[in-house]
């Protein structure tokens, strides 16, 4: 093993705080339904006063640099979320097959469920991106699919926690992913440059989202065969895959709007010229 994969593995898998990580519900920062229902009530109480307030402009200097730090941060949290949770399945798990089912009554310990609970705090690090949007004035931008997978999604990971759900390894790399291209925009438009592969990120999102359709199927072979005794945290997939489809037609109905249309107008003024 080169000394560049034991960096990382000690320190995104073998380091004791992480392997010792235990989801306790009411112990565990954040794992009280009360923590999680206060958290999302507050975004969109929030989010609801602060757009309909008239809020004085910050100073664009000092907005574009909160902005620059907030993506870079974000952007290298995602990249290591993606590379430990990566990492984990590959080298602790016991069967490479956990990634997408796990055995029931699979207790929410180790490397795992420690991505899973920093990928949740995650998710509430990301209202800010809300905030931003509010004080740039780009009321333009705060979307009902922009507000509704934010709240969500921090429930989303909740329920992968407390259910200790299969599949969520998958998940959470493959977001994680899309995020480190979805923020290493956001950062180059935060600094001037303005990259023309945005299309790209809007693809990726609903590639993602069909990609954890197929690989549900599998792991519903799984539960349902009579090979094994089901996969744990069933009913959190099922909350999963009935909010992955919502985003996946909101995504749709937005790519068609923002993309399809443009096409169209702008063949209609090709054909007028």
């Amino acid at each position: 093993m080169n000394p560049i994969t034991s960096f990382l593995q000690y320190w995104l898998v073998n380091h004791p705080t992480i392997l010792k990580f235990s989801w306790t519900p009411g112990k565990t920062l954040g794992s009280s339904p009360l923590f999680l229902s206060l958290t999302v009530l507050s975004y969109l109480s929030l989010t609801f006063i602060l757009s309909h307030l008239q809020l004085p402009p910050l100073r664009p200097h000092f907005l574009k640099s909160i902005t620059t730090i907030h993506n870079l941060i974000l952007l290298i949290l995602s990249l290591i979320m993606a590379v430990g949770c990566t990492l984990t399945f590959l080298t602790h798990t016991p069967h490479l097959h956990w990634i997408i089912c796990f055995p029931p009554q699979t207790p929410p310990t180790g490397p795992l469920f420690f991505w899973a609970y920093v990928f949740y705090f995650s998710k509430i690090l990301e209202f800010i991106d809300t905030l931003l949007i509010i004080l740039s004035n780009s009321t333009r931008r705060l979307t009902f699919l922009h507000v509704y997978h934010h709240a969500t999604v921090v429930i989303m990971c909740y329920i992968w926690l407390q259910t200790s759900q299969s599949l969520f390894p998958i998940a959470l790399v493959t977001n994680a992913s899309v995020h480190v291209l979805m923020y290493g925009y956001y950062l180059l438009s935060a600094m001037g440059v303005r990259p023309k592969w945005k299309r790209i990120v809007t693809d990726c999102q609903i590639v993602q989202f069909v990609f954890s359709f197929a690989v549900s199927g599998l792991m519903l072979y799984y539960h349902l065969s009579g090979s094994g005794f089901g996969c744990s945290g069933i009913g959190g997939w099922c909350f999963n895959a009935v909010f992955n489809a919502s985003l996946l037609a909101l995504f749709v109905n937005f790519h068609m709007k923002n993309y399809a249309n443009r096409k169209k107008q702008k063949g209609l003024k090709d054909k007028a010229s």
